[in-house]
């Protein structure tokens, strides 16, 4: 059940990358994303009362309660770098970086929650950092921190604290329902990117988002909830190892999305890369 769900996960996760590009064409990608966790904080919320957990979150422990909203705090830098970078580069190279985040959360799991190391979890890994440096290509590694190709830091940096997302996650959620940590979460990544906006004086421009711009974050935000929900529930009922890749396999997906929805070049290099990352995949599923 737990592998359905990361892969149901991985499917909304695809329609949220391409349909925040959409969304924040000439909009500060900060405000975009305060926007949009206004719409998954309601969804959070909505699962909360439809599954009568509410009252739970009175009994969750300190420590379980501490971890998961650090793990709200890792979420929202990752939020924060990921729209930077998608506001700036392709979706097709800048969601494969991000998900590259499986490598180093396989790591993680097997130092610090020690998850078996079973081979077919460490090849399946493997194969899709492999993946990932072949859809980032030579020429713009070299360049990276660089003009145009500033987006690939970026992209780096929200995946390095996407890991963190997982595995502080899966240790506050020990013994609290998905949905309520979920939601807690999300109140978070909610104050904190609204901080960031109202800092930066960024809220001024929300008349500036066209409703056009409104609808697509709305949509994106939804596609977020879902994947989200689908993600925690698989993740309190699974391994980190083998739950995070498998919903890492999203960045196919949006590769297919972004070819035939928003009509990026597909290089050869980055096809190939797919193809690599989703027999990775593969492997952590068997």
């Amino acid at each position: 059940m737990s592998i359905i769900l990361a892969l149901l996960a991985a499917l909304f996760a695809s329609f949220t990358a391409i349909l925040a590009k959409v969304g924040i064409e000439n909009v500060n990608s900060n405000l975009a994303t305060a926007v949009r966790s206004i719409v998954v904080l309601i969804m959070a919320f909505i699962m909360v009362m439809i599954t009568g957990k509410l009252e739970t979150i009175s009994q969750i422990s300190t420590t379980a309660l501490w971890f998961i909203l650090l793990s709200g705090f890792a979420t929202g830098f990752s939020w924060l770098f990921f729209f930077k970078a998608l506001a700036i580069g392709d979706v097709s190279k800048v969601v494969p970086i991000d998900k590259s985040s499986v490598v180093l959360t396989i790591i993680i799991s097997i130092l610090f929650l020690k998850e078996p190391a079973e081979p077919l979890v460490m090849a399946g890994g493997a194969i899709i950092a492999i993946g990932t440096f072949i859809l980032i290509g030579k020429n713009e590694e070299k360049k990276r921190f660089f003009g145009s190709q500033q987006y690939i830091a970026y992209a780096i940096l929200a995946a390095v604290f996407a890991a963190f997302t997982s595995i502080l996650a899966k240790v506050g959620m020990e013994d609290v329902d998905s949905n309520v940590a979920t939601f807690l979460r999300t109140i978070v990544i909610l104050l904190f990117s609204w901080a960031i906006v109202f800092f930066q004086g960024t809220h001024m421009k929300l008349r500036e988002i066209s409703r056009k711009g409104y609808l697509f974050l709305v949509l994106s935000g939804v596609a977020t909830g879902l994947s989200w929900l689908c993600y925690f529930a698989a993740l309190a009922m699974g391994k980190v190892s083998v739950v995070a890749p498998i919903d890492k396999f999203s960045v196919v997906l949006t590769m297919v999305l972004s070819f035939t929805i928003l009509k990026e070049k597909a290089a050869k290099h980055t096809i190939i890369g797919g193809i690599v990352i989703t027999a990775g995949t593969i492997l952590l599923i068997i």
